[in-house]
């Protein structure tokens, strides 16, 4: 599993690369412009991305505009269905409006509230059939 997390917190940008790193490759974002270069880069090299973890509140573009951009992109590439990249949100901010926003809007496949709880994220990975254990 080929996965990007950006988030800008050092901490929790740990805790997701120690969760994730078993089930393959995981590279890193800081901010919402490096998380959109990453993903551009990973689809130009045919090496796209199986999930993505976004913060919501980072610098430069906030993970809902990146959520935004990324599914226009697929959009405009005619990615679809079972090759779009499952986007999990995993941030501090756990109000309707957000999560609304990233779920219906965003069309995100999950939303997990920080802090990160290890059997929570797994649990979301299952759900997607990205993992079996």
């Amino acid at each position: 599993m080929r996965t990007l997390v950006a988030e800008d917190d050092f901490v929790s940008r740990t805790v997701l690369q120690e969760i994730l790193t078993p089930y393959g490759t995981v590279h890193l974002a800081v901010d919402g412009e490096e998380a959109l270069a990453a993903y551009e880069r990973a689809i130009t090299t045919r090496q796209p991305y199986d999930l993505i973890c976004l913060d919501i509140m980072m610098p430069k573009l906030d993970g809902q505009e990146v959520l935004r951009r990324i599914r226009q992109r697929e959009k405009e590439l005619g990615i679809g269905g079972s090759d779009m990249a499952r986007i999990l949100m995993v941030t501090a901010l756990g109000d309707a409006k957000n999560i609304m926003t990233a779920l219906v809007k965003g069309s995100c496949e999950g939303y997990l509230v920080k802090p990160i709880r290890r059997e929570k994220l797994l649990e979301q990975l299952r759900k997607l059939d990205m993992i079996q254990e």
